[in-house]
């Protein structure tokens, strides 16, 4: 997968980013951009749990009708950080994590287990 073609104010938040950070940035930008003439309160319903989105446009005065070409470097930043925070960078988890291995071996997701059949 290539990366996306970053330029004006996102560039410059990203490039204020340290380099491992750079990929994390480069999906939310991806799927922000993705949709840049939809209205960004309707893209961070999509990208932000529950009201974070809202919480973050009123944050920072933006209206939930601007556009994605209305961010500034430091919206961008700061939209980063708020996504950061509730989105988990993929790749190897802590200790104590399941994550890769062998799956579940009852046919379930982990942690899920079949539904009781009473009386049989």
């Amino acid at each position: 997968m290539s990366r996306p073609t970053l330029d004006g104010p996102a560039a410059a938040a990203r490039a204020a980013l340290p380099e491992s950070e750079s990929a994390a940035f480069d999906r939310l930008a991806g799927a922000v951009l993705a949709s840049s003439s939809a209205p960004l309160g309707a893209v961070l319903r999509a990208q932000l749990p529950g009201t974070a989105g809202v919480r973050w446009l009123r944050q920072e005065q933006l209206p939930p009708t601007a556009r994605a070409a209305a961010l500034t470097a430091e919206h961008w930043l700061s939209l980063y950080e708020c996504w950061s925070s509730v989105h988990p960078t993929p790749g190897p988890r802590a200790a104590g994590g399941r994550r890769g291995g062998r799956p579940s071996t009852h046919g379930h997701a982990p942690g899920a287990s079949a539904i009781p059949r009473w009386g049989q």
